[in-house]
Order: structure tokens, then sequence, then C-alpha cells
């Protein structure tokens, strides 16, 4: 059985958080200004509020899960999907992970593009190399280094968001007086689905943190008190003005550029965590091949793939990729609390089946419902990715029984 008393070299909760928060505000940043030309103050307030709440919730647990096994994500995965079928779930999240890599480092290339414009005229796919080569050195030196860059860039991202909130709140902007409205269910599921992939995974960071103390200090510092925070504070400028993003609705301020700043810092931590992530899991999939050696391949791919113009079609891709994420942890969590409570034992894998079917049946419903409600077919939680992981862990806690699943729990 893996224990968590092993001497592992482990972080404490705090610096946990402080990556998590760098991986986070990215796609904080893209999708909190939507939120905000929709709703009003108050209404806003109490949606990132909700949001956070489930958010925290989820992230205890799949993170304490990560801090018992002491096993990344793709690791675990084996133990509910069998050893075979976990590849099929690894190569879906290393698609996923790769992805956001690409689509981060185009943002980078095109916000630094806009932001040196007016002096110099470099391409775009320089600057998205550049990212690159960034992201790269954040990451190939270890879990430390990303912790570091995190300890850095996180307060000067903070620092900034805060004097974009204070010109946004002291200025003299242009107060729409009508928001378009969202759905109370609708807006909360925005907020929660904006990083339940980061959620669903983060037994990649549980298994480096300390103990469950701190397991419990990360998930709720990151995600029941910053990220509502930082959610509710990109949102605000476009909740003033009524844009869709946040350098337009900056732009009414005059105050372009600390913007341009706050998204090229967001996507450096962002990436680097994306990056730390997508080598874990490839390093499953190619496991003879040292993971600095996977990280700097990622980043030449990410470069390649991040110059093209192809982000248009290749980010409904990625949300589409986003729906089968979550109920891998809906099975996972399952999984754990029915059979692991004792510990992973590595020799079961040898006993239990390749492949396991009807785990599958359980992902593919989860996965089905949380495209359909998603796509308003029926309504359930009205969050669709707390409705995948709920159906996901209750199909798989009736036909693991079915299936004769072997009892493990101490």
């Amino acid at each position: 059985m893996r224990k968590t008393n092993e001497n592992l070299d482990t972080a404490s909760g705090y610096r946990i958080a402080m990556i998590m928060l760098g991986i986070a505000v990215t796609p904080v940043l893209l999708s909190s200004s939507s939120l905000g030309n929709q709703l009003s103050g108050p209404e806003l307030i109490k949606v990132v509020g909700i949001g956070g709440f489930i958010l925290a919730i989820i992230a205890s647990i799949t993170i304490c899960v990560g801090e018992k096994a002491r096993l990344p994500t793709y690791g675990i995965v084996k133990y509910p999907f069998g050893e075979q079928g976990a590849v099929a779930i690894n190569i879906l999240m290393a698609i996923s992970l790769f992805g956001w890599i690409a689509v981060t480092a185009n943002m980078f290339g095109h916000s630094v593009h806009d932001l040196l414009a007016p002096y110099i005229d470099l391409p775009v796919p320089l600057l998205v190399a550049l990212g690159c080569v960034i992201f790269v050195c954040s990451t190939a030196f270890g879990f430390a280094v990303l912790g570091k860059v995190a300890q850095f860039a996180v307060p000067v991202i903070a620092f900034v968001l805060c004097y974009i909130l204070y010109v946004a709140t002291h200025g003299e902007p242009i107060v729409v007086e009508t928001l378009s409205s969202m759905n109370t269910g609708v807006a909360i599921s925005s907020v929660v689905g904006t990083i339940i992939v980061l959620v669903a995974t983060l037994p990649d960071f549980g298994s480096f943190v300390h103990n469950r103390k701190h397991a419990l200090i990360a998930s709720v510092l990151t995600f029941f008190v910053i990220y509502p925070l930082l959610y509710w504070a990109g949102a605000m400028p476009s909740a003033l003005t009524g844009q869709g993003s946040l350098l337009g609705a900056m732009a009414m301020f005059g105050a372009v550029l600390p913007a341009a700043l706050l998204l090229i810092f967001a996507t450096v931590t962002g990436n680097a965590g994306n990056m730390f992530q997508g080598t874990l899991v490839v390093s499953t999939l190619l496991a003879r091949f040292p993971k600095w050696q996977i990280t700097i391949a990622l980043g030449v791919l990410a470069a390649i793939v991040g110059s093209m113009d192809i982000m248009a079609w290749f980010i409904p891709f990625l949300l589409f990729l986003g729906i089968a994420t979550p109920p891998v942890a809906g099975i996972y969590i399952a999984d754990f609390f029915m059979y692991r409570r004792g510990g992973y034992d590595e020799a079961l894998l040898a006993s239990e089946p390749k492949v396991k079917v009807l785990t599958f049946v359980a992902w593919i419903i989860g996965s089905l419902v949380g495209f359909m409600t998603v796509n308003g077919v029926f309504t359930l939680t009205t969050i669709p990715s707390v409705d995948s992981i709920l159906v996901a862990c209750i199909c798989y806690m009736v036909l693991s029984r079915v299936g004769g699943a072997k009892k493990v729990t101490a």
C-alpha cells in the first residue's frame, strides 16, 4: 500500500495554492469578463461565492485522493479503468492539456505583440516561440522551480489586478445602465466550469503536498477564498463598462498597458502549470523518456501549433474535451471511497482486468449527461460539470458492484 507518511519531497498547502492560482488566473481572466457584463454587482458576488464553495468541496476531495495515493491523476485512474484502459483516458488528458498549452502560447504571443506594436513590429510566431521557451524553463527543472515561478508571478498578477480594479472603480467610465441578464444557474456553471478540469486533475498536486491538512489548506484557500476574489475582480471592469473582454473594458479607462501586462504574466504562470501536468501525463505514455525531454518536446510542438491560425476552431474542440474530464474525477472519487481508503496497492493491478469495460460505460454515461445538460436538453443541478461528476460517480458505484470489484479498503 502507498501511505502518506513516506519521506517525500513535499510542499506546503500555501505553496501548492500559489501554483494552482497561477494556473487558474488565465481562464479566469478569459471567462470573468463575459460574466461581468451580464450580472449586477450583488448578483455577481453571490454567483462567484456559490461557485467557489462548490469548487472548494470537489477540490478538497480530489486533492486529498492524490495526497493519499501519492500518485498523479494518471496513475490513479489505472485502478478504476484498468492498466490498459487508463491509457485511453491518459491520451484524452494529454490532448486536452497540450491543446491548452498551445492556445495559451498563442495568447502570449498576441498579447506581447499588441503590447510592443507601438514601438516594434515583431512576428507573432517569434513571440509564441519565445513564450514557449519561458514556459519550458519554468517547468523543465521540476516542481521546485515551478513553485518559485508561482511565488514571484502570482503576487505581481494580484498587484496588477488590484491596480486595474482601482482604475475601473475610480475612473470615469461609461456605466452601463442595463446589462444583458444571465440565469443564476448558468452563471454559477460558468464559474465552476472555467476551472473544473484543473479541479479534476488535482491529484497531480495532492501527491506533492505535506499531508491532508495542507491539502485542505490548499484547496480551501485557492477555490473558496482567492478564486472567487479573482473572478470578481476580473469581472468588475466589464460590469462597469459592458465590454466583453478585459482589454476592451480597460481601453475605456485608458489603461490597456496594465491589462496587457496582466495577461502576459497570467499566461506564463498558467502555461508553466499546464506544462507540468502535461509532462506528467505524457510520461505515463512514453515512460522511457526523461521528463525534461518530454517538457522540451511539448514546448517545441506548442510553438509550432500555437503559431498557426487554428484557434477559432481549436478552443471549441478543447471545451468539448473538457466535458469528458469531470466524469473521470467522479469515477476515481467513487473508487477511492469504495475500495482505496486504505491505500493504493500496485500488486492488485496485475490480478485485475486490464480494461474495465463497465467503468467506461459509467464514464460515457457521465460524459453524455454533461454534454446534454450543457446544451440544454435537460437540467439536473443546473451545473453541467457537477451533473457529469455525480452521474459518473453513481454509475460507477452501481456498475463496479455489478462487475464484482474487489474490496480493498482498510
